[in-house]
């Protein structure tokens, strides 16, 4: 017999060889139905792996991220079933599952796809999954997967098959198909219900442009067809609310070719916008105890060969710069913190000065395949919300628990109420990904947990997510269509002040290792203005949108009049145009409306004799005539934003 631990605590004894299935059937029938795969120890396994010797078990539902992972990976064998039946001698490359759905990338040869095919391919996985075929795991010596794929002439595979050992190597079977696969994989082909190919893209084999470009077909799959249809209603709710739609619409920020990809210029609405958030943040930063530095947006190639970006990173930074003296080398930064490190390096440092908190609006840049450039998702220059805290080990925790009241702040006065805090923890098992010794990383890490358990924070902890130089804290936020966006991010950091040689004297007048605490709440200005445009529609809060107000006139003999309202809001800090085009009130009100102004206030000769303005509220239509100093102080009431209380 062999004890099996559930999330829950509770202990089950089972025979050695029974099965996380056969586990959910002792428990209910219901779970049993709808269980997909299983995590045991940590690790991702198919339903029907015999359990040999004590074990954690989980099990995986749909309702479970790494449970829609591992259907949506069964999917993309689906999907590489039917395409051989659908394009006979297909090469199949590789076909993982992504954030939603799945792709894979095969070589066609002659062959492209028309919408036509895209139609038949989807029905044809539908047809194999009413088959219910189960996936099936296959172990195979190395010579013998070798020869199964040098018959079917398949170099992808062949390419991947150099790679593995002997005695490592799987393969999965579902019906008439066979592929080389590690898995795990759902029970059987029955689970998928909806089917449906979203994008064809090109892409060159592993992602080297030297190599030969493959076709890569995109899909998602769901276990009911309700939620198929749910899901593309979204994907049209998202395409109406796309940053870059609406970034264009609203006049914030374009890109040029000349200029280069990935180099957002933003324009005066939306540096308006950016210039407000940066002074939200500084304020609450100010009462917290922040100092404002300013940095260069270059550094000495040799800055970065200290701080160890050069050795992690240079393949995804701009090549150094090489000047007129022979040796010399300068790099766009990739990162603001080893600047910040020689900031505190400039004179000597006692530790009544720590906690000393270093903050900056720095801009960096890193160089990203043309391929992922995504409006300001991903870009090649952005400005991070910087700040870096230099404290004694005992400190740590307590400015861990401050930074986590100043990104709780940010997302609550933003409208950001559904988020998860990730604690991302270094792999044990690969542990040559990182730096620094294992005494520092247990203190880092501890310090975190018992942070967040101290703040009564709900979190999920994620081995091997950690940065390369210490265990961090990410906010997962989830927009109003349930997407998840990676946005603010608190870091513990033992190594750089070791590799910057960072020292205070103590109280015991010897010299003493600071520890460096990274943070940006926004993550970065570009990625949190644009996840801001998606949550909300573009409908941002009053307090933060370029022009708060427009006046239109119903016609030309009110002009002046409109211009006077204008003047009188202006005085009172509420940003305010007109709308003096010779056009009429209907087709004005319309223009407003998409260039969603919070509010719209149509004068007329009523108005102008009783001093009022007639108040259309974004949202709630006509709202009435109000006198123009009554409506200040609506907007008033309407615009006050959180203060930040600094423990």
């Amino acid at each position: 017999m062999i004890k099996i631990t559930l999330p829950d605590g509770s202990v089950r004894e089972v025979a050695a060889g029974t099965t996380p299935a056969q586990i959910a059937l002792s428990i209910s029938e219901g779970l049993a139905r709808n269980v997909l795969a299983a995590v045991v120890n940590g690790n991702t396994v198919d339903a029907n792996t015999a359990l040999q010797a004590d074990a954690t078990l989980r099990l995986l539902t749909w309702n479970d991220d790494q449970g829609k992972e591992v259907f949506w990976h069964s999917s993309a064998h689906l999907m590489a079933e039917a395409l051989e039946k659908l394009v006979p001698g297909v090469k199949l490359a590789i076909g993982p599952p992504v954030a939603n759905g799945f792709y894979y990338d095969v070589d066609l040869g002659d062959r492209t796809l028309s919408p036509d095919d895209l139609a038949t391919l989807e029905s044809t996985m539908l047809e194999l999954a009413k088959q219910a075929n189960a996936y099936e795991r296959i172990p195979m010596g190395k010579a013998e997967a070798i020869a199964y794929f040098a018959d079917k002439q398949d170099p992808y595979k062949l390419e991947l098959l150099e790679g593995l050992e002997d005695g490592s190597i799987t393969f999965y079977k579902q019906g008439g198909f066979t592929d080389l696969c590690r898995g795990p994989h759902i029970p059987h082909t029955g689970f998928i219900k909806a089917a449906k190919i979203t994008n064809i893209a090109g892409a060159y084999w592993r992602g080297d442009a030297n190599n030969k470009q493959l076709t890569r077909i995109y899909g998602i799959t769901f276990p009911k067809q309700s939620e198929l249809k749910e899901y593309l209603e979204r994907l049209e709710e998202a395409k109406k609310r796309d940053h870059r739609r609406l970034g264009k619409e609203l006049e914030l920020f374009t890109f040029s070719e000349k200029v280069g990809m990935g180099l957002p210029l933003w324009l005066p609405k939306g540096a308006a916008l950016r210039e407000r958030l940066e002074n939200f943040l500084k304020a609450a930063q100010r009462k917290a105890g922040y100092q404002q530095v300013v940095t260069p947006h270059i550094g000495g190639k040799q800055l970065y060969v200290t701080s160890g970006h050069y050795e992690k990173y240079k393949n995804d930074s701009f090549r150094p710069i090489e000047t007129p003296n022979e040796g010399e080398e300068f790099m766009l930064k990739p990162m603001n913190c080893p600047h910040h490190c020689e900031i505190y390096a400039s004179r000597p440092r006692s530790y009544k000065e720590l906690p000393l908190r270093l903050a900056e609006f720095g801009t960096v840049y890193r160089y990203e395949q043309s391929g992922e450039l995504h409006g300001l998702t991903r870009v090649r220059g952005f400005t991070q919300d910087d700040a870096h805290i230099f404290c004694r080990p005992d400190q740590v925790k307590d400015e861990f628990k401050r930074v986590i009241d100043l990104v709780l702040y940010v997302f609550t006065s933003l409208g950001f109420e559904d988020y998860t805090a990730q604690i991302s923890l270094r792999d044990p098992a690969n542990k040559a990904k990182y730096i620094g010794s294992d005494e520092d990383w247990a203190k880092a890490e501890s310090a975190i947990i018992e942070a967040t358990q101290e703040r009564g924070m709900k979190t999920i902890t994620e081995l091997g997510e950690a940065a390369f130089y210490g265990p961090k804290l990410d906010f997962m936020v989830k927009d109003a269509l349930g997407r998840s966006w990676q946005l603010g991010t608190i870091q513990v950091d033992y190594q750089l002040p070791q590799r910057f040689n960072l020292e205070y004297v103590g109280a015991d007048n010897q010299r003493h290792r600071p520890v460096m605490i990274h943070r940006a709440p926004f993550g970065s200005m570009e990625r949190f203005v644009a996840v801001l445009l998606e949550h909300t529609g573009g409908n941002l809060p009053v307090w933060l949108t370029p022009e708060q107000a427009i006046v239109l006139p119903v016609s030309e003999k009110y002009n002046a009049y409109a211009e006077s309202v204008r003047q009188q809001l202006d005085a009172a800090d509420i940003r305010t145009v007109v709308d003096d085009r010779d056009e009429k009130v209907g087709r004005k009100i319309l223009d407003a409306e998409k260039a969603r102004y919070p509010y719209m206030l149509v004068v007329g000769g009523k108005d102008e004799e009783a001093g009022t303005v007639s108040v259309r509220k974004k949202g709630l239509g006509d709202t009435g005539a109000l006198a123009v100093a009554a409506f200040i102080e609506s907007v008033k009431a309407d615009t006050e934003v959180l203060v930040f209380k600094a423990h």
